[in-house]
């Protein structure tokens, strides 16, 4: 009987793997572990969807599957966690998540948000980020202020794109509650970029001889320069994208208007690394610069930019989310401060989020919906874990192998706790679920 392909590549890549090591060819080994990481990704995401869960979780899961298989005695995989090509994929495929995060928002939602909506941005990212420190201290005293400073960075971020599904599909994305979450998550967006861009700044500048202590002013800079840069990239970046534009439907060739998008966002991604800050505030900033409107005359040969855009994202975002999962140590939840520290973090992210639902200041609107809708971290939360786990201060890693377990359960606890309570909510009487005095 003939094998079916995938069981035979199974069982022959262990061969291939000793092959191309002892020829001592990286591109082998790189093209055998990309095509092992595209097929667990899908597999695994396929799994989470069939569970009524995030694709998200099933790429996460495989990388968590994959990186733990010494564990039962099969070595023959233990080169995906230092193929460097696998680890530059992945960081380009966390640049082209945020692109295409930014590029489907607008900056005209950032002005016509309401009050409500930049109240609850506000207290969703204030909130979680003086638990999360909190916690982090109280369990790590011995750890420095950057670790504990990160922590409470990475419950900061929101992933709205889980609730956005959730509301579709109740058929509630039009209702007042709905505006409100999806209206804050452009701000949070904003808010947690600045965060991240000011506490990987102060971490970089202690890493490079800066100063230990939390000093006003270098932090003042920092904030200075991720609010410059972003109001740069916006006012600035629109007026020479427009124009790059403008040239190119002189051209004959095709693909121009992705191959402007795409340079244009890798090279504000490259102007935020020169200036200390995270790549993935230029990859949001060219996003936001970016209408569909703009490429309205090349529609006449060209796709819209976002099928051009999406191929892209489902290959390379993908080997992030299973790069992300490689780093998980199953062996660390053997521990029980691992194990208590995973639970704290996540009691601490919900309650965090759920204080965001009073800065609703509208009457009749279900409050709790709100606070729920700003559970889930998804894949923004991975993104803070995968750059702390990245960063070194004095030798060691920011977030230590432990901490980066803790925190991905935490991810995914918030993840997949968020459709069912969004469903419960909804369905209790809309006097109970507006919350006191509404």
């Amino acid at each position: 009987m003939t094998r079916k392909p995938l069981f035979a590549l199974a069982a022959a890549t262990p061969a291939l793997y000793a092959a191309g090591a002892g020829h001592g060819d990286g591109t082998v080994l790189f093209l055998l572990g990309f095509a092992v990481v595209l097929l667990a990704a899908k597999l695994g995401g396929e799994a989470a969807e069939r569970l009524g869960q995030p694709a998200v979780l099933g790429e996460l899961a495989a990388g968590v599957l994959l990186g733990n298989l010494t564990l039962v005695g099969v070595a023959w995989l233990d080169f995906l966690h230092r193929d460097a090509i696998l680890a530059a994929m992945a960081e380009v495929g966390v640049i082209l998540l945020l692109f295409e995060v930014g590029f489907e928002s607008r900056l005209s939602d950032l002005v016509a948000v309401g009050k409500s909506a930049l109240l609850v941005a506000v207290l969703g990212v204030a909130a979680p980020m003086a638990l999360g420190y909190g916690v982090s201290a109280g369990l790590f005293p011995q750890a420095g202020w950057w670790m504990h400073l990160f922590s409470g960075a990475t419950l900061a971020a929101t992933s709205v794109g889980i609730t956005a599904r959730v509301l579709k599909d109740l058929n509630r994305t039009e209702s007042r509650e709905a505006k409100i979450v999806l209206g804050a998550a452009v701000i949070d967006d904003v808010l947690g970029l600045i965060v991240l861009a000011v506490v990987s700044g102060m971490v970089t500048s202690l890493a490079s001889g800066g100063p230990a202590e939390v000093a006003l002013g270098p932090v003042a800079v920092i904030i200075g320069k991720a609010v410059g840069f972003l109001a740069a990239a916006v006012w600035v970046g629109r007026f020479v994208q427009l124009r790059m534009l403008r040239f190119g439907e002189k051209l004959r060739v095709r693909g121009v208007p992705l191959v402007s998008a795409v340079s244009f966002c890798f090279l504000l991604s490259g102007l935020a690394g020169l200036m200390g800050l995270a790549p993935i505030v230029g990859a949001f900033a060219a996003g936001l610069v970016l209408e569909e409107a703009d490429y309205e005359a090349y529609h006449a040969k060209e796709p819209p930019l976002d099928e051009y855009i999406r191929p892209m994202t489902m290959i390379f975002v993908p080997v992030f989310f299973v790069m992300m999962g490689l780093k998980i140590d199953l062996r660390t939840f053997g521990s029980p401060q691992v194990l208590l520290f995973a639970g704290l973090l996540t009691v601490v992210a919900i309650a965090g989020k759920l204080v965001s639902m009073y800065g609703v200041t509208e009457r009749g609107v279900n409050r709790l919906a709100v606070g729920i809708g700003m559970i889930p971290r998804g894949e923004v939360g991975l993104i803070f874990v995968g750059i702390a786990a990245g960063l070194r201060v004095r030798g060691e890693p920011v977030f230590p192998g432990s901490v980066v377990s803790a925190m991905v359960v935490m991810v995914m606890l918030t993840t997949m706790m968020t459709p069912p309570l969004l469903q419960w909510v909804f369905a209790r009487p809309r006097a109970a679920a507006s919350g006191p005095g509404r």
